[in-house]
């Protein structure tokens, strides 16, 4: 039998993890990011198919790519989350679960990161967890698929 596809999806910045501001987003790389991924995967009995670009239209793309393909997805949408209604309309027409994550906790941020449009298209949203909420939104998802199964 085939293993469900969740695609992940990561947003802008999201290459700079472990550089960028590591008080506020660790020291875990991208690639810790994607390994995590790969084993929570593993162990789920899912496929993943794990992504980042810095490009608002490739996202938006990606998205579209999943109707059809992927059985649900798992977004860190970065800053388009505060900002992109073209990517909220993307998840909106795929009709598949999704799970947004936030690896810093939004709501003690600035005032402009408490509010997401990605959050009107997610079935959940993950925030503050860290890398280990990717490892809980994959497992969110592959609880929505076989409910749905």
């Amino acid at each position: 039998m085939k293993r469900p596809l969740i695609v992940v999806l990561n947003g802008p910045n999201l290459n700079m993890l472990g550089l960028r501001q590591p008080d506020i987003y660790g020291e875990a790389t991208l690639d810790d990011v994607e390994q995590l991924c790969l084993q929570a995967a593993e162990r789920l009995d899912v496929t993943i198919d794990f992504r980042q670009t810095n490009g608002e239209g490739e996202l938006v793309s990606w998205v579209q790519e999943c109707r059809g393909r992927a059985s649900g997805i798992v977004i860190n949408p970065a800053a388009y989350g505060h900002t992109s209604i073209a990517l909220l309309d993307a998840l909106l027409a795929v009709e598949l679960p999704v799970i947004e994550v936030h690896m810093s906790n939004i709501h003690r941020r600035e005032a402009f990161r408490h509010h997401t449009y990605v959050s009107q298209a997610a079935r959940g949203v993950i925030c503050g967890l860290g890398i280990r909420g990717y490892a809980h939104a994959l497992q969110a998802v592959a609880d929505m698929i076989e409910d749905e199964g």
